[in-house]
């Protein structure tokens, strides 16, 4: 168990860096790194995706605490925004995560490197969204929140990577959309983990010290190295050409959805 508690706490460290150095989402990177270590651990081929969809999804609970915060005491999170916002992405993420249970790991795979493909090609083109309207109503807001939440629970992420597009799409500063994501990233990571534990829970065959599709020992690995190391990632940012950064990071995303691919042939 000590070896294995290493692993996930040397993926916790790099994750954690990788999201402070290029601002992208935890699960980006986390997910990968959990279906990495569930293999080499031969956790059962059935559950590796769903394992790591719900993993990464407890771990942003956590991370997305300190980062709204810090976000809040710089006036960068709009609130009117995320209370519209958050009934919409509570639905969508729960039934996000009772479609991923329905689903087969490698057609969740397939979706995951459909994603990754989809971010890199944005890291690579650096194509901003072109500011032309306002946010929709109630009812806009409403119907968004569920797409971002199915998306965002069946990729394991926090949602910033389709809610910052969005709300630059609708003409709210990048600032505050960065900052407003960071907010709308805790009701998707506490909604995304209920779902994938209910759905799991049921589930015989999990590993040990699994809590449905959560699996625990990954989930402290992860939570205690990525807290030290993201404030590293944030101060490399400033010293680094980032920039050119994303677009290595972007190279490394491709290779790395070609492989996940690749193995289910």
């Amino acid at each position: 168990m000590t070896a294995i508690l290493l692993m996930y706490l040397a993926a916790g460290a790099v994750a954690g860096v990788l999201a402070g150095l290029l601002g992208i989402g935890g699960g980006l990177v986390i997910v990968p790194m959990l279906v990495f270590c569930f293999t080499l651990q031969g956790i059962p081929h059935e559950f590796i995706m769903h394992l790591a969809l719900g993993t990464s999804m407890a771990s942003i609970v956590f991370t997305s605490v300190s980062s709204f915060m810090a976000h809040h005491r710089r006036g960068a999170v709009n609130w009117t925004v995320v209370r519209r916002i958050t009934p919409g992405i509570v639905l969508g993420t729960l039934l996000g995560t009772v479609i991923a249970s329905s689903m087969t790991t490698n057609h969740l795979k397939v979706f995951f490197v459909i994603f990754l493909y989809y971010v890199a090609f944005q890291m690579l083109s650096n194509r901003k969204p072109k500011p032309s309207r306002e946010l929709p109503g109630l009812a806009g807001m409403f119907g968004v929140g569920n797409g971002i939440g199915i998306v965002s629970s069946l990729v394991g992420i926090g949602g910033g990577t389709v809610s910052v597009p969005f709300m630059v799409w609708c003409n709210v500063t990048l600032h505050n959309a960065i900052g407003t994501s960071a907010a709308i990233g805790f009701p998707i990571a506490v909604s995304g983990t209920i779902g994938y534990v209910l759905n799991g829970i049921v589930v015989a065959g999990l590993p040990n010290y699994s809590m449905g599709y959560i699996y625990i020992p990954a989930l402290l690995g992860l939570v205690s190295a990525s807290v030290f190391t993201a404030p590293l990632g944030v101060r490399l940012a400033h010293s680094l050409p980032v920039d050119r950064l994303k677009k290595v990071f972007a190279v490394l995303l491709i290779f790395v959805g070609t492989r996940m691919l690749w193995t289910l042939f």
